[in-house]
């Protein structure tokens, strides 16, 4: 399959989990996961109207950034070191995996001195303990620390489903992520809003879009 082919394939299945949910598929971004992949081949991606990519690893990214094409946003998907925020502030739109107070409070310290506002997502575990991400009750009081920051914005929810969950778990951990970004809306936080949930990869994109999903990251299921 190619990666037009794919990408005809997934915006198809968008659309489907969008009408079974009663949901406007222009709601769901698909945010092309770039791990691996040339710069050729995302190029080709944003030729077909890709306008937006994730990458896992800061050295990943910048080894690719001159080479691909500049009309298209980039976000920072996977774990992100508070020593290598100063190397994408300035290159990346939106940070997705912020799950603590020290690493909020870098990429703030590095967007005031570039004079640049940074939509950061909070990455909430799903409950793998090797894994990323804070435990949802620790949400409200990471929420507490960070709204009041100058240079950053939180701009919603990002989570993770445990790998070869079945239906039933996903629907669960994803509706779960949902729930707790409407308690957050209720509580009217200044600079703080529940816009988008970032959830759902090759393999549970639809689940999760049927849950309220905004953001979904295909990789393997563009690419390959």
């Amino acid at each position: 399959m190619s990666i037009k082919e794919n990408l005809e394939t997934i915006r198809e299945n968008v659309k489907k989990a969008c009408q079974r949910a009663g949901r406007d598929e222009k709601e769901v971004l698909i945010l092309a996961v770039t791990k691996t992949r040339s710069a050729e081949e995302i190029n080709e991606a944003i030729s077909l109207g890709i306008t937006d990519i994730g990458e896992n690893r800061v050295q990943e990214l910048m080894s690719k950034y001159d080479d691909v094409r500049k009309d298209v946003k980039w976000h920072i998907i996977g774990h992100l070191q508070t020593n290598k925020v100063k190397y994408i502030a300035d290159k990346v739109s939106m940070i997705h995996s912020v799950d603590s107070l020290k690493l909020a409070s870098e990429i703030n310290a590095r967007c005031e001195k570039i004079s640049k506002v940074m939509d950061i997502l909070i990455e909430v575990n799903s409950g793998e303990e090797n894994k990323s991400g804070i435990d949802a009750s620790e949400v409200f009081s990471l929420i507490e620390e960070v709204k009041d920051m100058k240079n950053v914005r939180i701009r919603g929810l990002m989570t993770m489903a445990p790998l070869g969950a079945d239906e039933e778990t996903l629907k669960t951990v994803f509706s779960n992520l949902k729930n707790l970004s409407e308690e957050i809306k209720e509580r009217n936080y200044e600079n703080v809003s529940m816009e988008h949930l970032s959830m759902g990869m090759s393999n549970d994109y639809k689940e999760a879009i049927e849950c309220g999903a905004t953001i979904i990251r295909p990789g393997r299921s563009l690419f390959i």
